[in-house]
Parts: C-alpha cells; sequence; structure tokens
C-alpha cells in the first residue's frame, strides 16, 4: 500500500456503497416523518393522546415536547431512529478493524509498511468522515423540509442537533475501535460499542423517570448531548465538548493499546 493515507482511502473506497445505502435510509426516514408533523405532531388529536399516556411513560419516550416542531424532530428522528440508525452503523464500522484482524488483512497491511498508529488512526479518520456525512446530510435534508413540513426550526440549532448526532455516533465507534484494538476481537467490539448505544439510552430514560434519579444524567453519553433539547434549547457546549473529547480520547487509546500488544490471526 503507498501514497497519502492509504488505510484511510482504501476504507472509503471500499464502504462508500454502504454509506451511499445509510445515506439513503436517513433521507427515506426524514421524507416519511418530518412532512407528517402538521397532520400529527401539531393536531389536536395527538395533543389528547400524549395527554392520556402516563407521565412516566411520555418521559421516557421524550415525547413531553412532541407538539412542537423541534420535539417532534428530535422525538422521531435524532432521538429515535436517526440515532438508531447510525449507532448501527457506527457499532458496524467500529468493529471493522477488529474483524481485519481476525482474518488475517490487517497483518498484512502492516507487513507494506503501514505502523500500528498509522494504521488505527487512518481507521478512525474514515469513520469520522462518513459520520460527519450522515451527520451534515441529515441537518441539509431537516432544513429543507423545516418550511414545508412547518417545523419552525433555528438553522442554528439544527447543525448543533447534527453535531451532537454525528458526536454521539463517533463516540459509540470509538468505543468499539477501542475494544478491537484492546482484544482483537470484533465479537467484543461490537458488544462494547452497542453497549455504550444501548445503556446510554436506558440510563437517560430512566434519570427522566425522578428527580432522584437525575445523577444517572452523568453516565449516560445520550444524555450529555440529549438532556437539554438540542434543537428547542440550542446544544450543550459541555456535554457536545465531552462527547467528541471522550471520542478522540478513545481513539488514541486505541493506537496505544494496539501498539504494544501482539496481533491475533
Amino acid at each position: 500500500m503507498a501514497g497519502i493515507l492509504p488505510v484511510f482511502r482504501r476504507s472509503i473506497r471500499e464502504t462508500w456503497r454502504s454509506l451511499l445505502g445509510w445515506t439513503i435510509g436517513i433521507a427515506a426516514v426524514l421524507f416519511l416523518y418530518l412532512p407528517l408533523y402538521p397532520s400529527v405532531g401539531a393536531s389536536d388529536q395527538m395533543k389528547e393522546l400524549i395527554d392520556s399516556l402516563p407521565k412516566q411513560l411520555i418521559d421516557s419516550l421524550g415525547y413531553d415536547q412532541i407538539t412542537s416542531g423541534a420535539g417532534y424532530t428530535e422525538a422521531t428522528f435524532y432521538g429515535l431512529i436517526g440515532f438508531l440508525l447510525m449507532a448501527i452503523t457506527a457499532v458496524l464500522w467500529g468493529s471493522a478493524p477488529a474483524a481485519a484482524e481476525e482474518s488475517g488483512r490487517a497483518e498484512l497491511d502492516l507487513a507494506h509498511g503501514i505502523g500500528r498508529t498509522q494504521y488505527v488512526l487512518e481507521s478512525a479518520l474514515s469513520i469520522l468522515v462518513r459520520m460527519l456525512w450522515l451527520g451534515a446530510f441529515a441537518a441539509l435534508v431537516v432544513w429543507a423540509l423545516n418550511g414545508p413540513a412547518e417545523l419552525d426550526l433555528d438553522p442554528v440549532r439544527v447543525l448543533g442537533a447534527s453535531a451532537a448526532l454525528s458526536g454521539l455516533a463517533f463516540l459509540i465507534a470509538a468505543a468499539a475501535l477501542f475494544a478491537g484494538a484492546l482484544s482483537g476481537r470484533r465479537l467484543w467490539a461490537t458488544g462494547v460499542g452497542a453497549a455504550i448505544a444501548v445503556l446510554g439510552y436506558i440510563l437517560h430514560a430512566v434519570a427522566r423517570q425522578s428527580a432522584d434519579l437525575e445523577w444517572l444524567h452523568a453516565l449516560s453519553p445520550y444524555s450529555w448531548v440529549y438532556q437539554h433539547s438540542p434543537l428547542a434549547e440550542g446544544v450543550d457546549p459541555a456535554g457536545l465538548a465531552l462527547t467528541w473529547g471522550l471520542a478522540l480520547v478513545l481513539v488514541a487509546a486505541s493506537a496505544i493499546v494496539f501498539r504494544l500488544r501482539d496481533l491475533r490471526g
């Protein structure tokens, strides 16, 4: 392998079809749900339905603000389906280097003059670029539908919400990358990445049940970016910085542990 950023370039080249598929999936979700807001989210029937549900359930699902454009967009996409799609891609892409090690491909790459640190960092860069693309694309589609769907969203807050979603997904991917770099096993990488996503969501939902449980927000990466609605209130700078910062720390740690241990094959 030769040239500038060989691992990064190959990763992008080999995954562009799947990236296109995830891009289409995000577009499909947004075009399916957001145009329904005037007839569903803002309707009197929806308000009556929300009022009839238990408060704990409403808080857990994040439906307490669903009758507003910002609340509807966050409840349907950024906090639920969009998060699910991005979390799945994060786990898949974050565990890919471990899968390459299991198959022996990583060892072949390293035998062609690529350093271990370079291998991990370029793998992480390819994940980051794809996550940023999906987040930016989601922001563009949301903004394009803002007027027709009568969402009344602020463009700066749309960008903030997409940065939060991309950061959360990259943190999940970085956790999977670290587990894979530490163990050399795709199973461990997948499990850790999925655990961060699922436990983060569950802790956030439980923390919203009672004031006595609000301390759980501090343990949930999901809460770091969504405890305060990024679309309605603006993104929380501290939570956003913590999410992105921890992701970068995990990437650096991945490079260190991968360099220090023997490869599996």
